[in-house]
């Protein structure tokens, strides 16, 4: 029997500014207690009350273009003359400790890791309108007019990408899209190749995991057989 916990999920959740993609993550965040928030790399100089390690990894432009050489990005962009990236072995270790890791990017960064981990479930958060996404940013009262038609702008360009995704969750009610990310995680968890991998932590009859198994090597079909 498993005496640890299965891999993790490595979910990835991209979504346009002002969609509620942050408190949807957080609220993810405090109720499942093995899930854990992927913290980039960036070569950008800390914020003030911005903290190392746990708003970002902050380090030289060398030590990001050796980690690059590597291999240690499962994604990585420019933005503004800055770098930002997700280390490949941070994210493959706290998966292998049986951690679900969530990453929060943008879909350029999301689609590099789908290409280079397979495995990971991307998850596009739609709002209910182009309307109602710039209402929100208006709301928000932190944004010049420039700034909002930019990020509108940048909404429409990420919205064209979300039929790339496994998933796409309309956020028109907080409770009912964060139920629908439950659900999709919860799915996605028991999906039969990922259970059966670990079926050993769920099931503690030796009988029923030599079926599930293939364990029962030479005995016949019985289902093909009377069909």
């Amino acid at each position: 029997m498993l005496s640890k916990r299965p891999k993790g999920l490595l979910i990835v959740i991209s979504a346009p500014s002002g969609t509620g993609k942050t408190t949807l993550t957080r609220m993810l965040l405090e109720e499942f207690p093995h899930m854990e928030f992927s913290v980039s790399f960036t070569t950008r100089p800390p914020r003030p009350g911005e903290v190392n390690g746990k708003d970002y990894w902050f380090v030289s432009k060398e030590e990001f273009l050796k980690r690059i050489e590597e291999g240690d990005f499962l994604e990585w962009a420019e933005v503004y003359g800055n770098l930002y990236g997700t280390s490949k072995s941070q994210v493959l270790k706290a998966l292998n400790e049986g951690k679900d890791v969530l990453l929060d990017i943008d879909p350029q960064g999301a689609l590099q890791v789908k290409e280079n981990f397979p495995d990971a479930v991307l998850i596009f958060i739609l709002p209910p309108s182009l309307k109602e996404l710039e209402r929100r940013l208006r709301k928000r009262g932190t944004d010049s007019e420039e700034v909002i038609e930019k990020r509108l702008k940048i909404a429409r360009e990420e919205i064209r990408r979300a039929p790339l995704y496994d998933y796409i969750v309309v956020n028109d009610s907080l409770e009912v899209a964060y139920a629908r990310l439950k659900s999709i995680i919860t799915a996605e968890k028991f999906r039969s190749s990922r259970f059966l991998e670990n079926a050993p932590f769920y099931i503690q009859d030796e009988e029923l995991l030599r079926l599930l198994t293939g364990g029962e090597d030479g005995k016949e079909d019985t289902l093909r057989a009377n069909s």
